[in-house]
């Protein structure tokens, strides 16, 4: 006997104390209104959605769902155990498509659940094709429920239960689902197939509760012949949250008819995931004697967009209408932004979030969302045993202490100190020789510092004769005098601009006003070319780039356009999109002759590669080539001691450093890497290997400093737009941003263990900073509707926002071990600013960037490049002042910054 209970949740009401809508309204929905009754109250959803009250969707519209499948099933007499397998659902609700995937399924389990399609069937009845007068399964039950199946197989008996628990939906309106199965299902061999013909089932309305029985049949094929047919009894039943004082507004009949026209399921060995597509269809009981022409919004076959509701009309016409949350004619529907236009219900205190069709609101830290999604109310702070010093680790001057959630802490030695972090011992630097030879080493609590000798110049660690400096340019004096001067009036004097030969730069700007202006090689003022603040600057220099399009072809474009700068060289790379914004089969390194064949996504044909003057097989008639170009990227070993390395685009720059002063004249280039754009760089001290990203060759790589070493590829496929790079000494681990797949990633050193740290809540991720010795990992993401810093732990774990107020375009990030912070460069608010790791202390310690995109922390100054100045920038971290710049001969946009030093923290030398 199958028996089922109903229940009632969420909606309690007395005779004596009636609840209403103005006390409890925070249970609907958003997009729900409140309606009282005389025994309560009821959510109802609004106009263009459907659900429960508690839980709407746009009609029409596409839906998602996520989910785990867990348990424990005999696949014949062979036992398989399910360990939260992952379960997808795409659902297109305009025409009741549903398509489940559950992926790495164990096998033998993976053939024989074949036929047991109503695990991905009822997301088809749940999401099913109304006919007017009918509901599906979510517009009675909403994001609540409890399906419950049990298949009995014949002609073995085999019986398998399947439990499905939904918990509503989350904060992108993915509906999330736990499926547990037990019990046996036959075997089924693998050289067999299995087909499953349309089929029809009756489901039974009642209060809270949906129950359906019905039989199925499955037929085995080998060698594309029927081998046998077989069947199952398949018994059904859902329980729900439903509101008791509207019963009498329901017009749905006690009984409907799910019709699944089309079904497809399939296993697929290469991508072990076992996928189920059904076409879905909720209305009256008949067979197929009843059927007679629908109307297109009624069978599917209408040609609204997918984010529209088809309005029947008379006869077979029909009318498409946007979905709530989209504008346009609906043929084409274009999502709205709520939050720009003033739609939402987030309160002034909460920050609202823009989504597809919809949106939502957050709380920054410290706070969470009420009951009506909408208010942030104050979080009360779990006990801290690194605050309330409870914890056991060494003095605060000797070890830190890491929280690590609720009582749960480690102790760390701080940097200059060994020990386990309850006992620390300073560690004698002197000892270890870190100063260089002509420095002389000052042991300390906890720290050293080297100072060079009389007669030398630099920061201790490298140390050379004092040298004069070179006779200034009229440029380079009058900028030294006027950085001098003392501000006599708001916004202080005007600091020209110079390139690196100390001549004039075609465009001025005022640091502090932000009027810019065109002048003449002796520097004076071009008449008529000012402009005012906020305005754009004259036409001293090239176009900004165009708007980003949508195809990936056309993402990518854009995507290298900006990092160019708008203006490619003749040899750079920059794909060939086609007017749908497929890439062309052909495509060349800009005017260099190089080419190449791509499949659709955009990869190189292997072997495809040809010389200049001969085209590749991708295009009809045209022979193969027989050779291919192999440029030899040497890498021109750098000299000794402390220097910057920089990305820009298609080579990697060396700057030396004199202490802590550029040595531009010293300044030259590494690596040349021809149709690279090289974004990311970081090094690694311990191997001393530098590594980068491209986003033109979609690789990371690594290359040794030795005379004539070449680059080699470290990681080459599943990649879009890696931008962001920061190494792990210590762990030998790379940690790296992707902003065209929005995730974060780590890899060993190598390539291998690669694994996805992060693939939600990201938008624009760029940077990214590591700090090795407490193990935490931090990064920024640009998105310009809520830009934010976060961080976690180098292994993923207790993800957290740091910053999310007052912050622009951060690009740049680094994280400063001498004085323990994390510091950014923000190219909105134009500051540089720094906070202690877990985001308290925030100060700025410069308030007039132009352009920052990446920034590095060494010894008392911070380094970074600018895309107004297209150089490398000096800014002393205790004053906040610009302290020196270069200016590479060749003036386009220099990209990832970091510093080399001969020594290794907390690593050997």
């Amino acid at each position: 006997m199958y028996c089922y209970c109903a229940f009632h949740s969420g909606f309690t009401y007395s005779a004596a104390n009636v609840e209403t809508c103005e006390t409890h309204h925070s249970q609907c929905s958003l997009h729900a209104f409140c309606t009282d009754y005389s025994t309560g109250f009821c959510c109802h959803c609004q106009s263009k959605f459907y659900g429960n009250g508690q839980h709407c969707l746009p009609e029409g519209a596409v839906h998602r769902l996520n989910g785990k499948v867990s348990g424990d099933l005999l696949v014949g007499q062979t036992p398989v155990h399910f360990a939260d397998v992952d379960l997808h659902a795409y659902i297109v609700g305009n025409d009741g498509r549903a398509y489940t995937a559950i992926s790495h399924i164990p096998q033998p389990a993976a053939r024989s659940l074949i036929p047991l399609s109503p695990i991905g069937g009822f997301f088809g009845w749940l999401f099913a094709l109304e006919i007017p007068g009918y509901e599906n399964g979510f517009s009675i039950a909403g994001a609540k429920f409890v399906h419950s199946l049990e298949a009995t197989f014949y002609p073995g008996e085999e019986t398998v239960f399947v439990k499905q628990t939904a918990d509503g939906l989350d904060a992108e309106n993915y509906l999330s689902v736990r499926t547990e199965i037990r019990g046996q299902v036959p075997y089924i061999p693998e050289d067999f197939t299995v087909d499953i013909g349309p089929y029809k089932e009756i489901y039974q309305y009642m209060d809270s509760v949906v129950t359906s029985t019905s039989y199925r049949e499955y037929s085995l094929l080998a060698f594309g012949s029927i081998n046998q047919t077989l069947s199952y009894r398949l018994r059904q039943n859902l329980t729900y949250h439903e509101c008791p004082h509207a019963r009498h507004r329901r017009v749905t009949p006690t009984t409907q008819q799910l019709t699944v026209d089309r079904i497809f399921a399939l296993y697929n060995e290469e991508e072990q995931a076992l996928r189920y597509a059904v076409t879905n269809q909720i209305g009256p009981l008949r067979d197929d004697s009843d059927l007679v022409a629908l109307n297109p919004c009624y069978d599917g076959t209408h040609t609204c967009d997918t984010t529209a509701r088809c309005q029947p009309g008379s006869g077979l016409d029909y009318s498409c209408e946007c979905t709530a949350g989209y504008w346009g004619d609906g043929n084409e529907c274009t999502d709205v932004n709520e939050c720009a236009e003033g739609l939402s219900r987030c309160s002034p205190e909460s920050v609202c979030v823009n989504t597809l069709g919809s949106y939502r609101c957050e709380c920054p830290h410290g706070y969470e969302l009420a009951a009506d999604r909408a208010t942030c109310v104050v979080v009360a702070p779990p006990s801290n045993p690194c605050e309330d010093g409870t914890h056991t680790c060494a003095s605060a001057d000797r070890a830190e202490c890491v929280h690590h959630g609720g009582a749960s802490f480690s102790c760390v030695c701080l940097t200059g100190f060994a020990g386990n972090g309850h006992n620390c011992t300073d560690v004698d630097e002197c000892a270890e020789g870190r100063c260089h030879q002509a420095a002389t080493c000052h042991n300390s609590h906890g720290s050293f510092s080297c100072r060079c000798q009389a007669g030398y110049e630099g920061d201790g660690f490298h140390c050379s004769p004092e040298s004069v400096p070179p006779t200034m340019t009229r440029c380079q004096h009058q900028r030294l005098y006027a950085s001098q001067q003392r501000p006599s009036f708001p916004g202080g004097p005007h600091v020209p601009e110079c390139d690196d030969q100390g001549n004039y730069r075609p465009l001025q700007c005022h640091g502090s006003t932000g009027m810019c202006w065109c002048v003449d090689r002796d520097g004076k003022e071009i008449p008529g070319t000012q402009t005012p603040p906020g305005a754009p600057p004259p036409p001293c220099r090239g176009p900004e780039p165009t708007q980003r399009p949508q195809t990936m072809c056309e993402r990518w474009r854009q995507s290298l356009l900006e990092h160019y700068g708008g203006n490619p060289q003749d040899d750079q790379y920059v794909p060939q999109c086609d007017s749908l914004g497929n890439f062309k089969p052909l495509q060349c390194h800009g005017n260099s002759g190089y080419c190449w064949c791509v499949d659709e996504h955009g990869r190189e044909v292997q072997g495809s590669r040809s010389e200049p003057g001969t085209l590749p097989p991708c295009l009809p008639s045209v022979a193969p080539p027989t050779v291919r170009p192999s440029p030899r990227p040497d890498v021109v070993p750098p000299t000794t001691g402390t220097f910057l390395l920089y990305a820009q685009g298609q080579q990697i720059g060396f700057l030396p450093l004199n202490g802590t002063r550029l040595k531009k004249e010293a300044a030259k280039t590494l690596l040349s890497l021809h149709g690279s754009i090289v974004v990311g760089i970081d090094y690694d001290c311990r191997e001393k290997m530098m590594y980068w990203t491209d986003v033109a060759g979609r690789t990371i790589s690594r290359a040794g400093f030795e005379p004539g070493a070449e680059p080699e590829n470290i990681i080459s496929s599943g990649l879009i737009s890696p931008e962001g790079l920061a190494i792990d000494h210590l762990r030998r681990t790379m940690f790296w941003t992707d902003s065209g797949l929005d995730k974060i990633e780590s890899a060993r050193l190598d390539g291998t263990e690669r694994r996805v740290l992060f693939a939600t809540d990201l938008v624009n991720p760029r940077a990214i900073a590591v700090d090795p010795i407490r193990g935490n990992l931090y990064w920024t993401d640009w998105n310009r509707e809520a830009p934010k810093i976060e961080m976690s732990t180098v292994t993923g774990e207790n993800r957290r926002i740091l910053v999310n107020q007052d912050i622009g375009l951060p690009n740049g990030l680094t994280f400063d071990p001498f004085s323990k912070l994390i510091c950014w460069a923000d190219a909105g608010t134009k500051k540089l600013e720094c906070a202690l790791p877990d985001g308290r202390g925030r100060r700025v310690i410069q308030n007039n960037l132009n352009y920052p995109f990446s920034i590095v922390s060494y010894a008392n100054y911070f380094y970074h490049t600018d895309w107004r100045r297209d150089g490398v920038i000096a800014v002393n971290k205790d004053s906040g002042a610009f302290t020196d710049e270069y200016l590479p001969e060749q003036r386009t946009h220099l990209y990832g910054i970091t510093a080399v030093h001969p020594y290794c923290p907390g690593g050997r030398k």
